[in-house]
């Protein structure tokens, strides 16, 4: 069936309207396949791995990847402006955001030999990992290969041309997942100081700085793949410009609305960390409140059992020297 004669798009047939896409399948059943693969591999070596994670880098992850490329979002990106940009903001923040949440390099490093797994670790350590996994520079990246989507010939090109539109569905993922995998799972990838206060200003800045596109392609005087979309429109769509609108909205109310997830993991991680250290902290002035030796105890001039003093009474700096001062 020629593009042109679609039928209309509409709430009750959106469900219906499938297309397969070969290139696509086989990247979803590639990594589908690589991180079921882990998840037996240790569960035969006796070590388990969270359900959660792996259930929402199945639906959240690969499905997204599913329906960007193989739903009524693909079958009318040809003719209709605002698919085809729902359907490219799913591959750079949706699916990245799935991906990110099965942790699946956590896996890797897991369930590969150590010498695989020790390649994984130095290639994930290295400058070059380092340098793009920054939040900061991720998040031009992002914001780059989306504006060099829409606003050069790229995009218009990628429809004529069925393998440059694939090329760009990877590089939207990739790009994304640059992004998110390091400040949700990898945090070796960021400095020190790059804490969870840090992590959350950056998602917020990031969730900001990702309306950008939406906002330029909705006010923008100047049509996106404008020829494209004129010649391919069939009968019953919209006036271009107004479908360009929709789109451009429909990526700001996405790009937003993940935000807010992406938040909420930022936060939750912030709690637990702030617990284990707590936890920690306790244990080590448990460790340091025990009883002195029995040979001391037993001494006439101790009658009750004499305890060391905690780290911060014998401190020889500033807090310890205050602390010594201030007691009666």
């Amino acid at each position: 069936m020629s593009a042109v004669n679609l039928p209309e798009l509409t709430w009750g047939s959106f469900p219906s309207a499938w297309q397969w896409d070969v290139p696509a399948m086989l990247l979803v059943l590639v990594l589908g396949g690589l991180y079921g693969w882990g998840v037996v591999r240790l569960h035969r070596s006796g070590e388990r791995w969270p359900v959660a994670r792996t259930a929402v880098f199945a639906l959240l992850g690969l499905g997204a990847i599913v329906v960007a490329t193989m739903s009524a979002l693909a079958v009318y990106d040809e003719v209709l402006f605002w698919p085809a940009a729902v359907q490219n903001i799913l591959l750079d923040l949706i699916a990245p955001l799935g991906l990110a949440l099965g942790d699946p390099l956590a896996l890797a490093c897991r369930a590969l030999p150590d010498r695989v797994s020790g390649r994984v670790r130095r290639a994930m350590s290295g400058r070059l990992a380092r340098v793009l996994a920054f939040p900061l520079v991720s998040s031009v990246l992002v914001l780059v290969s989306e504006l060099c989507v829409y606003f050069t010939p790229y995009f218009e090109t990628a429809l004529r041309h069925g393998a440059l539109h694939q090329l760009m569905y990877l590089q939207l993922l990739l790009v994304g997942s640059l992004f998110v995998l390091p400040v949700l799972t990898q945090e070796e990838l960021l400095p020190r100081w790059c804490s969870h206060p840090v992590r959350a200003a950056m998602v917020f800045l990031d969730g900001l700085i990702d309306a950008v596109p939406g906002i330029v392609v909705m006010t923008g005087s100047t049509l996106i793949a404008g020829t494209w979309y004129t010649q391919h429109a069939p009968p019953w769509a919209q006036d271009v410009r107004a479908d360009q609108q929709l789109g451009g909205g429909a990526m700001i109310t996405i790009a937003e609305l993940v935000g807010v997830p992406f938040l909420l993991v930022i936060f939750v991680q912030w709690v637990r960390a702030e617990r284990s250290r707590t936890a920690a902290l306790d244990r080590r002035l448990d460790a340091e409140l025990v009883p002195a030796a029995p040979a001391a105890a037993a001494a006439p001039s101790s009658p009750e059992p004499d305890l060391q003093r905690p780290w911060w009474e014998s401190d020889g700096g500033v807090i310890g020297d205050r602390i010594r001062r201030e007691r009666p």
